[in-house]
């Protein structure tokens, strides 16, 4: 496994900065020459090849573990439908898990009993279906394991690392406002850590943090990155309702659940001293953990609505393959030289964490519209079928002859940025009338091309192969019988096969058809002319 990160000149790794109203205080920052910088990255190669890591202690903890097989997961919380932002995480991790031969693991954090629903829960399903991750374990419900949750707390509380708690609300807003006018950081004074308070009702648990020291996240992607332990209070992890917190569930998850590399937005990050403090009180190793870039919108803003479509559906709908999406986003923060356009098993080869870049993806619609056109003209037809059919369906058309289909969709793949342009642009393949636009019929449908059409519609009935290359010389004859130029005629039967005036080649389309349809629709045209 290939971990090691970019040698690159000396430079800041490790600057956190974090706000609380007017109080600021710098969590930790490192310098780092080459020769340290691969000092460091040696250490991230020990701890996933399954070596020693590095020394841990109380006051100093570091994240690295012993690795035998890779195991990533993906944890949706089923409130809304799945974003880019959480399909590009969940791409990462089936990633590594397929590249190392690992596994990967799909469980849903639902605990939010207001807006977890299960609609989202289908929708989350089926996207990512839709773009081919699948999972070997799962899916796992965090509504479902609240009695492991209570059996780890206890634990916890057995070994004097949480305690109960009887703060109101009302006392800690207080307390937090008076810490803010002092300038300090609003966090919990521990006022019931030392009180050794039973359980009662309304109470809740928190976590024993210490109060000294620092906790070194050992990150793969950003570093090692410092947080001073005076500034992580004692966190709830358990509500007054006996429900778990996120950072108590995902820790319980994670350990019950065997993952042992975590790859996520840089959005968790400060979540990550925290866990990594649990995983220490709980006596188990702490997994690897990687945190990648954000997407952000053209604004360089989080990714939103406003920004246009953010849900896997929503792409799906507008008719993007998911292949293109996959390749948009694994290259929106990862790359493999200057190369853009990948396969997903090239993808699958190719893939490791230390390609990951350390800036924010760029969001950018006009790149994946253009990617998605490379994708469908690199596809078989027998491919894009599949994926087309649910297009032609919204304009009532049944396909019962796959094979008349794919040779449809082979004239129109150049010619398609979506597959909604191109179930547009095939709809003349399946009528069984043509509806002549009224500007194409008026010009080019008129009495003096009917005894052109006449005499084309003759030597097609006759013509015993219909290939291109005998159409061609059918209408290099009637260029030399009638004078005419090949457009002179072609466009009159463009109009007579497709109803318009935009099409692929005249050729292509008239041997798709076949002789039957063709020869029909002439005939139609020739009726509407007289």
């Amino acid at each position: 496994m290939m971990y090691k990160k970019k040698e690159v000149p000396t430079q800041r790794i490790g600057t956190r900065i974090k706000a609380f109203g007017a109080h600021y205080s710098i969590v930790a920052v490192f310098h780092y020459s080459n020769c340290e910088r691969k000092r460091f990255n040696d250490r991230s190669k020990e701890f996933l090849f399954g070596q020693q890591p590095g020394r841990e202690s109380d006051n100093l903890i570091t994240s690295g573990m012993h690795m035998k097989k890779v195991r990533t997961r993906f944890p949706p919380s089923p409130t809304g439908h799945l974003h880019i932002g959480g399909a590009r995480t969940a791409i990462f991790n089936w990633l590594l898990a397929r590249h190392e031969k690992g596994e990967f693991v799909l469980r849903f954090e639902d605990t939010d009993r207001v807006r977890s629903r299960q609609d989202f829960v289908d929708s989350i399903l089926q996207s990512l279906e839709w773009l081919g991750i699948d999972w070997d374990d799962g899916p796992y419900f965090q509504s479902e394991r609240y009695s492991i949750y209570e059996e780890y707390l206890q634990k916890l509380l057995d070994t004097g690392h949480a305690y109960y708690c009887t703060c109101s609300q009302e006392t800690l807003n207080a307390k937090r406002k008076a810490a803010m006018e002092r300038g300090e950081k609003p966090k919990y004074d521990g006022t019931c850590r030392d009180k050794g308070l039973p359980k009662t009702e309304g109470a809740v648990v928190r976590f024993r943090s210490p109060l000294t020291g620092i906790t070194v996240v050992n990150d793969v992607i950003k570093g090692m990155v410092s947080f001073d332990n005076r500034e992580l209070d004692d966190l709830i992890i358990q509500r007054s309702d006996g429900s778990p917190t996120y950072n108590f569930a995902v820790v319980v998850d994670d350990i019950t659940m065997k993952i042992n590399t975590i790859i996520r937005g840089d959005d968790h990050l400060n979540n990550t001293p925290r866990q990594i403090l649990l995983y220490k009180a709980l006596g188990y190793p702490v997994p690897v953990f990687g945190h990648v870039p954000m997407v952000l919108g053209s604004d360089r803003k989080r990714l939103s609505k406003r920004h246009g479509a953010t849900s896997i559906a929503a792409y799906k709908e507008a008719g993007y393959l998911p292949q293109a999406l996959v390749n948009y986003l694994v290259r929106l923060g990862w790359s493999h030289g200057d190369q853009e356009f990948f396969t997903i098993e090239e993808l699958v080869e190719k893939f490791s964490l230390e390609n990951i870049g350390h800036s924010a993806g760029i969001f950018n619609p006009e790149k994946l519209l253009a990617l998605n056109k490379e994708h469908i003209m690199a596809s078989d037809p027998q491919t894009l079928a599949p994926y087309l059919k649910p297009f032609l369906a919204q304009y009532r058309i049944k396909v019962t002859d796959d094979a008349y289909l794919c040779r449809a969709i082979s004239t129109l793949q150049t010619r398609s940025k979506t597959l909604l342009d191109m179930a547009k642009g095939s709809l003349f393949y399946f009528v069984d009338h043509i509806t002549y636009e009224e500007k194409a019929a008026r010009k080019f449908l008129q009495p003096d091309i009917l005894a052109t059409l006449e005499l084309l519609l003759k030597k097609l009935e006759t013509l015993p192969d219909f290939t291109e290359e005998s159409l061609k010389n059918v209408f290099t004859d009637m260029m030399e019988e009638t004078g005419l130029k090949l457009g002179s005629i072609a466009q009159p039967v463009r109009v007579a096969l497709t109803g318009g005036t935009v099409s692929p080649g005249i050729f292509e389309i008239m041997e798709v058809l076949g002789k039957k349809r063709v020869t029909s629709r002439l005939k139609a045209a020739i009726d509407y002319i007289r």
